[in-house]
């Protein structure tokens, strides 16, 4: 795997009206083609991603969204769309042409992305069409914010000054990484890393690529074999393991493969607990011991796959929770980047470890179900729940 993964990246959205540049501000922040410009209003429909490097924050995702001004039936849709873009947004750029007088669509921008708690920068584009630029700067702070960075996409003028503005707005938290506080230097580290039908053909999974990389960026030691030269690998090591790290779906097998006194937990605990939120996803799968037949759960993925045999989401969850309740439940299953609205009805949803998804994305999706208050947990906390283990799988944290 050679590309930073889309999920690990700091997402950048620009917001706005159509027409107001965002497609330009983007192409001359790329310093290339990204989106398609003309002087028709509304010629990006679909949001447009452009990943790139921006020193020194290093991996960036640049999203270009639909005007929020759009119109009609499929006006309405793309709006729709431009939103849920809120919801995978680190930064928003919200970008004004600096003849507009009226900020009805800007302030609801800023209300919206005020409420995700999403820093913002105003971008005041087309100063080089500008009349009054002094007058159009005030109007604009007067109504909006001071933090505002006169611009002008077609003469490339400011942009770097937009940067700037954007890279103050990165949250000093944000170096955060899978196994920190778990790991050190020297430890030694065994990842187990079945290669059954689900396991892609020539390379490794993404969370077991990204946790690899951790454990060497740490100066740490990693040894990586199948579940099946597991007892021999043991057998072979001239130190006891520091931390073993193993796929959830064999819990059931390798739990007594490892001494007790040896820590134990699974690479989507550890996106859980890189991503989310480790004590809600916990109390999530507690909440299993109250549930009955005929239920609601809803099992989410964050990825699109064809199903094979064995599949944790379709068959191997949805069998151990039945044996767990006692009865037959209702299960209901979502896939890809939507994540389903509708979760009144559900008394549990069980989510991947989300390693496609960037932080704020995973974040939003438990904060959605916390305010409805529906538990929630994700695949690797309800397996070890479900396998007995839970308590000894989080004791690395």
């Amino acid at each position: 795997m050679q590309d930073t993964p889309k999920g690990n990246r700091i997402h950048i959205a620009f917001f706005g009206k159509r027409n107001a540049g965002k497609s330009s501000i983007i192409n001359a922040f790329a310093n290339q083609q990204v989106s398609i410009v003309s002087n028709v209003a509304g010629t990006t429909t679909d949001p447009v991603y452009k990943a790139m490097e921006l020193f020194p924050i290093g991996p960036i995702m640049l999203i270009d969204t639909a005007g929020l001004d759009d119109e009609g039936y499929i006006g309405n849709l793309r709006i729709e769309k431009t939103k849920e873009i809120m919801d995978k947004t680190d930064i928003a750029v919200i970008v004004i042409d600096c003849k507009n007088k009226d900020f009805q669509y800007e302030m609801y921008l800023k209300k919206e992305l005020g409420k995700r708690k999403i820093p913002m920068v105003i971008a005041l584009n087309k100063i080089d069409e500008a009349d009054n630029l002094e007058e159009a700067i005030s109007r604009a702070k007067e109504q909006l914010d001071n933090n505002i960075v006169p611009i002008s996409a077609l003469q490339k003028e400011n942009i770097d000054k937009l940067k700037e503005k954007i890279i103050e707005q990165i949250p000093s938290n944000n170096e955060t990484t899978l196994l920190e506080g778990i790991v050190e230097k020297k430890d030694l580290v065994l990842l187990i890393t079945p290669q059954d039908l689900q396991a892609p053909k020539g390379r490794l999974i993404l969370p077991q690529v990204q946790v690899l990389r951790d454990i060497l960026d740490k100066g740490a030691m990693a040894m990586v074999l199948k579940d099946t030269e597991l007892k021999e690998g043991l057998k072979n090591l001239y130190k006891k393991p520091d931390l073993v790290i193993t796929d959830s779906q064999i819990f059931n097998k390798v739990k007594d493969m490892i001494p007790i006194d040896i820590k134990l937990t699974s690479f989507s605990i550890l996106m859980a607990r890189y991503k989310g939120d480790i004590k809600l996803l916990i109390e999530g799968a507690k909440s299993i011991s109250s549930l009955k037949p005929g239920d609601n759960i809803l099992i989410s993925e964050a990825c699109t796959h064809h199903s094979l045999k064995g599949d944790i989401a379709k068959e191997k969850i949805p069998k151990l929770l039945k044996k767990k309740i006692g009865g037959e439940i209702n299960i209901d299953f979502s896939s890809g980047g939507d994540f389903t609205k509708n979760i009144e009805k559900y008394k549990l949803i069980i989510h991947c470890g989300g390693c496609m998804l960037n932080k704020k994305q995973m974040v939003n999706r438990l904060n959605k179900a916390r305010e409805k208050n529906i538990p929630i947990t994700n695949f690797g906390v309800v397996l070890a729940y479900l396998n007995g283990i839970l308590d000894r799988v989080c004791e690395a944290f």
